[in-house]
């Protein structure tokens, strides 16, 4: 389960307000640069929010890959999402095919602020352990 797991908190996003609304375009976004960096999608699955008055209102999604997945939410009150990129480097090294991803969803969202955080999955070989 050796992997790559990229995490990113993404505030204030200044693209077109509805890529962080409509469920139809994040999916799209999400997908197109998964199999554009060379990943496989299994399958995803995007759901619309709405709000009181039956308006959109945020998405939360995710991307099955043959190499894991990601998910991303949408908070456009705010202008805010989180995403997550999680690969597999069982068979190949996938890692740049993630960070690929994951840039450039960053990217399209045009965030003013990212917060994000590399975290190595699963069992180091022991010349790459980290002593505690």
């Amino acid at each position: 389960m050796n992997g790559l797991h990229l995490i990113a908190d993404i505030y204030s996003c200044q693209s077109e307000p509805e890529l962080l609304v409509e469920r139809d375009r994040l999916e799209a976004l999400c997908v197109a640069q998964c199999s554009e960096a060379g990943l496989t999608p299994l399958g995803a699955y995007f759901y619309q929010f709405v709000d009181e008055q039956g308006e959109a209102a945020g998405v939360t999604g995710t991307v099955v890959l043959a190499e894991s997945h990601l998910a991303i939410h949408t908070w456009p009150e705010t202008g805010d999402a989180t995403l997550d990129v999680y690969v597999c480097n069982f068979s190949r090294d996938n890692s740049d095919r993630a960070r690929q991803v994951f840039q450039r969803v960053i990217g399209a969202l045009a965030p003013q602020e990212v917060v994000r955080h590399e975290v190595i999955r699963g069992r180091l070989p022991v010349n790459e352990a980290v002593a505690s």
